[in-house]
């Protein structure tokens, strides 16, 4: 197969865009290397980034400032006529895998890789970082694996399975936060 003309696009859902989706999108355009472009949103967006997702991303050189909260009504052609062609499209919470998504313009790929939410930890500001902390570390893995896995050799239905296992095997082992 040969090289794709564009990178895939990849969508990660959340109901607030404030963490969890936001930190995915961070976390995939750096480490995608040009062969992927992330975006975020949510079904009820904040409206603003958590702060403690916003000093996360910080502490790890990525610039706070390029990162908003958003509604997933800019990837619909309905509202956007430029939206992105999307590839791939994640839900982070419980949430928003329950809710009924818009249609996405290019038909995209769905899992859910649903993970605790950092947002709702509490405790002392050691305790919150250290759930958001995990949170960054989950994401981080099954981002890398989604990232290495052989698109070129997997027909729809292996990669649909591929997909929907990330979200199931790193929850599994991932410790709960808050």
């Amino acid at each position: 197969m040969s090289e794709r003309e564009r990178p895939y696009n990849v969508l990660f859902l959340c109901t607030g865009n404030s963490c969890r989706s936001i930190m995915a999108e961070a976390i995939m355009n750096r480490d995608g290397m040009g062969k992927f472009k992330a975006y975020s949103a949510g079904s009820f967006p904040k409206g603003e980034v958590n702060p403690h997702a916003l000093a996360l991303l910080k502490k790890f050189n990525f610039n706070p400032a390029q990162f908003r909260s958003k509604s997933w009504d800019e990837f619909t052609r309905e509202a956007n006529q430029d939206a992105p062609e999307l590839d791939f499209v994640f839900t982070l919470c419980d949430d928003a895998a329950g809710e009924v998504c818009p249609y996405w313009p290019g038909q995209p790929m769905t899992a859910h890789w649903g993970m605790p939410d950092p947002a709702l930890a509490s405790g002392n500001d050691a305790e919150i970082g250290l759930a958001f902390a995990d949170a960054f570390r989950m994401l981080t893995n099954r981002i890398n694996i989604f990232m290495n896995l052989p698109f070129a050799k997997l027909d729809k239905l292996s990669l649909q399975k591929r997909l929907e296992d990330i979200g199931k095997t790193a929850a599994e082992r991932a410790p709960t936060a808050g």
